[in-house]
């Protein structure tokens, strides 16, 4: 037995059979102690004792990411539910590659990986995972304008990349020793399918394989670029979390399986994939094309004066720009058929009624249009909350609150939830069908145009809101010895 420290003069053979017994629980008590604390035993307890839920992610679109409201993401809103739940606090861990993630988790220094990570043979060997709580698909993606691949037998040879550590390498190896041996690829490192993307749109690499929950979300950034084939044809793949493997996760287990039942069931997780993900959803390449033309070449002269009324009026910025160009393409004399200016495209009423002298006038017109869109908010029912209270505003502030309510009465009439967005919007396009708008107290509206302006809107949104976030994303550490001269690299340095 050896001994790290004791008293000066004391022997362990001298102490007394019951100071010795006690001595010994004493040891035992703070080694289950550290154990609760730095691994091993039960997790679940660990968690609540500890009061903080441990989450190693990636920082992504798709994941986890900073914007003007703080922290943000589909798998940190996820996370932060559990935490909730659990009643503890959340505390997030940024893993700049996908091995990093792995061994974070490998090290237990976190209780959990929330990253879009998918379920393979070889994660699932050494880490216990949740069940599904999303599907997904490995795909293919290459320059519009080329050829476009059809199979894997066509982008053997040709240069391909994919990230380091992922599934799809997992796949990859698969597909080359199964009868494609001549299938290359490039493991690129980071774990974040941006760098892939641009490495696609700038012409260093022919294809990249990517899946498609976050090709979906960042392709409106990238237009030139569009989806040749599934990697692994009718299959999709299962999004899970992977826990820490150096502890008893058979109740943390039990318990994110409850969790994620109960999210299936009161129709939260479902809420959290539209709000994450649903502006992506029938939006045309060429659209997308368009608007990040008009990003680089049009905005700058306003962007300013956008940034300083949504400040004046509290909104987000990358809001009311995406608002404004919905209406006018950023064109401060635009002038509709039926008489609508302006950069926000205001009606002669409407600006009579919130103060606006000259619609023509980019400040006046920002200024008149946020007035609005904030008293239309304030209109609605308490019950709709953020983020469908904005959707169903900019519902209002193309169709008007009257028609909005008649699609919130079909809505619930047909059994579905008048405060959600995704309900509402569902049933807008009815009230352009005579066997509906005659039960309706405003009539017949152009209720698809609405829901198809607020989906614009929300998507050029999530342009400027993606384009502000890649610019300004944390670097990984930096590695010292990459910048030290020659001569020094390799030395062991003390660094003070």
């Amino acid at each position: 037995m050896s001994v790290g420290y004791r008293p000066h003069g004391a022997r362990i053979t001298d102490m007394h059979p019951r100071t010795m017994t006690v001595a010994l629980g004493l040891t035992l008590a703070l080694l289950y102690l550290l154990s609760a604390c730095n691994g091993g035993g039960d997790a679940l307890q660990r968690i609540q004792s500890r009061g903080e839920l441990q989450v190693v992610t990636r920082n992504s679109p798709t994941t986890y990411y900073i914007d003007r409201d703080g922290a943000n993401g589909f798998e940190y809103a996820l996370a932060g539910l559990l935490a909730r739940e659990l009643g503890v606090d959340l505390k997030i861990q940024i893993a700049f590659t996908l091995d990093e993630l792995f061994e974070t988790l490998n090290r237990d220094e976190a209780d959990l990986a929330a990253a879009g990570l998918t379920l393979t043979e070889q994660r699932q060997e050494h880490f216990p995972h949740s069940s599904s709580y999303y599907k997904l698909k490995p795909q293919v993606v290459y320059v519009a304008g080329k050829t476009r691949p059809t199979g894997i037998e066509m982008i053997a040879g040709r240069r391909t990349v994919v990230l380091a550590d992922s599934s799809h390498v997992e796949e990859l190896r698969r597909l080359q020793q199964s009868g494609s041996p001549d299938l290359q690829w490039e493991e690129v490192p980071g774990a974040d399918t941006m760098d892939l993307l641009e490495m696609l749109d700038t012409g260093e690499a022919e294809f990249a394989v990517i899946d498609s929950n976050e090709f979906e979300v960042q392709r409106s950034l990238y237009p030139r670029l569009k989806v040749a084939f599934d990697l692994l044809a009718d299959t999709e793949q299962d999004m899970v979390w992977y826990l820490a493997p150096g502890a008893d996760n058979a109740r943390l287990q039990a318990y994110i399986e409850q969790f994620f039942g109960r999210l299936r069931q009161d129709g939260t997780l479902d809420r959290l994939r539209e709000q994450y993900f649903g502006h992506t959803e029938g939006f045309s390449r060429m659209s997308s094309h368009t608007f990040t033309n008009n990003m680089r070449t049009t905005l700058p002269p306003y962007k300013k004066l956008i940034q300083q009324v949504a400040e004046e009026y509290q909104l987000d910025w990358q809001l009311l720009a995406a608002i404004a160009y919905q209406e006018s393409h950023w064109d401060p004399r635009a002038t509709s058929p039926t008489g609508v200016r302006g950069l926000m495209m205001l009606t002669t009423a409407t600006a009579k009624e919130i103060g606006v002298s000259n619609r023509l006038d980019p400040l006046q017109s920002l200024r008149g249009g946020s007035r609005y869109l904030k008293i239309l908010r304030r209109r609605l029912p308490k019950s709709i909350r953020e983020p469908d209270r904005t959707w169903f505003a900019l519902a209002a502030y193309n169709i008007g609150l009257g028609h909005l309510e008649d699609a919130r009465v079909l809505t619930q009439r047909q059994g579905g939830d008048p405060d959600l967005w995704q309900d509402v919007m569902a049933r807008l396009p009815l009230l352009q069908k005579s066997s509906h708008y005659k039960k309706t107290r405003y009539g017949y509206a152009r209720g698809a145009e609405a829901a198809n302006y607020v989906q614009n809107i929300r998507h050029y949104h999530n342009i400027l809101n993606w384009q502000d976030i890649s610019d300004n994303k944390p670097l990984p550490p930096l590695k010292i010895e990459e910048y030290l001269p020659q001569v020094l690299r390799g030395s062991k340095l003390s660094v003070l």
